[in-house]
């Protein structure tokens, strides 16, 4: 068995509908309540979710958004470049990786309502980080827009969002 594999075995991931492969580990017990957020939430949320996420240099993480916030915490492999598209079409890239000398960051925070994708930077190779979320994610918060959609809303990036679209 190779590293990917015995990493993918020993953390129990599985494959995440965005591409890569992800576990929950943590979700808190406490919520909060839907009339205590804003009124795009249409139920109670946990105060905060975390899992793993990983890459392989074969896959990426496709565009989407959340209403949250999402922390990136990087924990092993080949650093990541995350693309951020802004709701008035502003782009921006960030590497997330452990090397702090070469401008890497090893925490990176995507504010909710951006659109964003990722891809390991690294030829024949994997990223293992972990994603918090606050208030704690839900599949209700997810959006994973086809290509088409997110070209006709964000024209001047067609090449990159074909790149991470599918």
């Amino acid at each position: 068995m190779n590293r990917l594999q015995e990493i993918i075995g020993r953390l129990q991931l599985e494959p995440h509908p965005e591409g890569g492969y992800f576990k929950e580990t943590y979700r808190s017990e406490g919520e909060v309540n839907s009339d205590s957020l804003d009124s795009s939430y249409k139920s109670n949320r946990n105060y905060s979710t975390c899992i793993y996420f990983l890459l392989t240099s074969d896959s990426f993480s496709a565009f989407h958004r959340i209403k949250q916030d999402e922390i990136w915490h990087f924990y092993d492999g080949s650093p990541i470049r995350l693309h951020t598209i802004s709701e008035n079409g502003e782009h921006n890239s960030y590497v997330i990786g452990r090397d702090i000398f070469k401008g890497e960051v090893p925490q990176l925070v995507v504010k909710g309502g951006a659109w964003f994708a990722a891809e390991v930077m690294h030829e024949n190779d994997f990223s293992l980080v972990g994603c918090t979320v606050s208030p704690g994610f839900s599949f209700e918060d997810f959006e994973l827009p086809s290509r088409k959609e997110l070209i006709a809303k964000f024209p001047e990036h067609k090449t990159l969002i074909t790149k991470f679209t599918k």
